[in-house]
């Protein structure tokens, strides 16, 4: 058995001396940094996933399987803080996060290092949705699977539709919430913008009747860049915009639900940005290229991951 461990502790062990090292060389060399924080951020998804999965178990166990991702997201949160110096703030005084149970909340998508972002905001009674070949990854598939995720086909839409379905079902009667991205992919935009919406948050939101929160990120492309190679340390503000009501809406409903919460979302985008940059909101870019809603094709929706 103990030679079984010597590897992957061998191998661990290298990774923490080839991230220190990569840090003490971004002292003379800036760019190091980009990797000694990549490093660092992989290090510690690893470590906090591995650890999920016993906290799956073990929460399942006590009867609290439904706040599992919660207590690993706010795991991941302190220690990703520690390892790379990244901090999301979470702007809520009304207590959102807290009080409004079940939802769907939606937020921009703009990187990886979105699911930091999912750490430290992530509300208790909540999962994720995600695509289904993460089923398989080693420990992040593991923990997710135990975690209650709802796993979505994207290349099936007949598979798409039941998952979306029982989805519907967990909420009403789990009180189980769940956190989509609309957009459909990481835009990685270095100004504040916002993808089309696809639609299959808000269809599963007035399928099941229970409200939308939207969740608005700042542009953080002077934190996380991946062209430019650029990954520093710095807090991104993140705020919860009040829970838009579903009751009564119907499938008809659906498109305009869609843009009216999409253009509120960039409005608060850009202010948000406004404020990391310590700029005026009149100095931020206001870019919008794109068409509100999304062609319906496929699943129509974007998995949280």
């Amino acid at each position: 058995m103990a030679s079984l461990l010597y590897y992957p502790v061998y191998f661990l062990e290298g990774c923490v001396a080839l991230t220190i090292g990569f840090y003490m060389l971004s002292l003379v060399l800036p760019k190091a940094a980009f990797v000694a924080r990549s490093l660092a951020s992989y290090l510690s998804l690893l470590l906090c996933a591995g650890l999920g999965v016993f906290t799956s178990i073990a929460f399942s166990w006590l009867g609290h399987g439904q706040s599992a991702q919660w207590a690993v997201g706010r795991s991941f949160k302190y220690v990703m803080a520690l390892a790379t110096g990244v901090r999301f703030e979470i702007e809520d005084p009304k207590d959102i996060l807290g009080k409004t149970r079940p939802a769907v909340f939606i937020g921009n998508h703009q990187t990886e290092l979105d699911v930091l972002m999912l750490g430290a905001m992530f509300p208790k009674y909540c999962s994720v949705t995600a695509k289904s070949s993460l089923r398989k990854t080693p420990f992040l598939g593991w923990f997710m699977s135990l975690s209650g995720s709802i796993f979505i086909d994207r290349a099936s839409k007949t598979d798409a539709r039941a998952a979306m379905a029982g989805a519907a079902n967990q909420i009403q009667k789990k009180q189980q919430s769940v956190y989509m991205f609309p957009e459909g992919t990481r835009s990685y935009s270095k100004e504040p913008e916002l993808l089309p919406f696809k639609k299959g948050a808000f269809h599963l939101a007035v399928q099941a009747q229970v409200p939308i929160v939207p969740v608005v990120v700042a542009n953080y492309s002077h934190i996380l860049n991946t062209k430019d190679l650029v990954f520093n340390a710095g807090v991104i503000p993140v705020k919860v915009l009040d829970p838009i009501d579903t009751t009564g809406l119907t499938t008809a409903d659906v498109d305009e639900l869609c843009k009216k919460t999409r253009d509120l979302m960039l409005k608060e985008l850009i202010a948000l940005t406004a404020q990391a940059r310590g700029e005026s909101v009149s100095r931020v870019p206001a870019v919008d290229n794109y068409p509100s809603v999304a062609k319906t094709s496929g699943t129509d929706m974007k998995v949280a991951a």
